[in-house]
């Protein structure tokens, strides 16, 4: 277990949060699977809580308003010194600023956005929220992969706007990219081609770390969620896709490092 960055550098993911329908439901399925508290944090967008472990803020669940009929997902926020000249940025590059820069109290500002492939993420503007306080324990989001249907041309995008470097394998059966800053990996870009879900479009995948891949996907199905992939080996550790009651989908992985 690692302390985060005092301040991350733009482009790093920095923060995942949910946005549900019933949020004492999904604090209740959370607090199960990862051991998770909860306390309110900024409430500009409606009721929403910060989840801690060990008194360490690692997530946020926010409630979506009622007469919001929008699907469920788990979303990076990417560090910005600057969410209003990164917003520009996005729009002249071909992605879409859906809600902000706005003020979230004094934890900072915040953006939502999404690629010209419609996944989306947002932007956080750091003031006294920096963002994740501790990575790598189990509870705790490791990793984020944009699942798209091919790399080439989106990750020219996140190229222009945050300044990543990019390392691609490309195959005849393989498309996958990864973002580095400062040479350290920060995320990857997964193309799928036709395999890219129908009922979800271009996303983005939050990784959390678990002690043991098969018993939290096992839990998620106790839990009234659903295991949409098996526990398998992979370049990243033994992970399974899951799905909390809502339909949120998320990956449990225990880390091969």
């Amino acid at each position: 277990m690692t302390e985060a960055a005092a301040r991350h550098t733009p482009g790093t993911p920095c923060w995942v949060s949910l946005m549900v329908h019933q949020l004492p439901t999904s604090q209740e399925f959370y607090g199960a699977l990862f051991g998770w508290e909860f306390r309110p944090g900024p409430q500009q967008l409606g009721p929403y809580v910060r989840a801690l472990l060990d008194g360490r803020e690692v997530a946020g669940l926010g409630q979506l308003p009622p007469e919001r009929h929008l699907p469920t997902a788990w979303t990076p926020y990417l560090a910005t010194d600057d969410a209003g000249a990164t917003a520009q940025v996005i729009s002249s590059s071909g992605g879409t600023v859906a809600v902000g820069p706005l003020d979230a109290g004094d934890a900072g500002r915040m953006a939502i956005a999404s690629d010209p492939a419609g996944a989306v993420f947002g932007l956080w503007q750091a003031a006294d929220h920096l963002g994740a306080a501790i990575a790598g324990a189990p509870g705790t989001p490791v990793w984020n992969e944009l699942v798209t249907r091919e790399t080439s041309s989106i990750v020219k995008f996140y190229q222009a706007v945050f300044g990543y470097d990019a390392e691609a394998v490309v195959s005849a059966d393989f498309d996958f990219t990864t973002l580095l800053l400062d040479k350290k990996p920060v995320a990857s870009l997964h193309g799928v081609g036709n395999a890219l879900p129908r009922d979800r479009g271009a996303h983005w995948m939050t990784y959390f770390e678990v002690e043991d891949a098969d018993e939290a996907a096992s839990l998620v199905r106790d839990l009234g969620g659903h295991v949409l992939q098996q526990p398998r080996e992979t370049v990243n550790g033994r992970a399974a896709v899951v799905a909390d009651p809502e339909g949120a989908v998320f990956t449990v992985v225990r880390s091969g490092n």
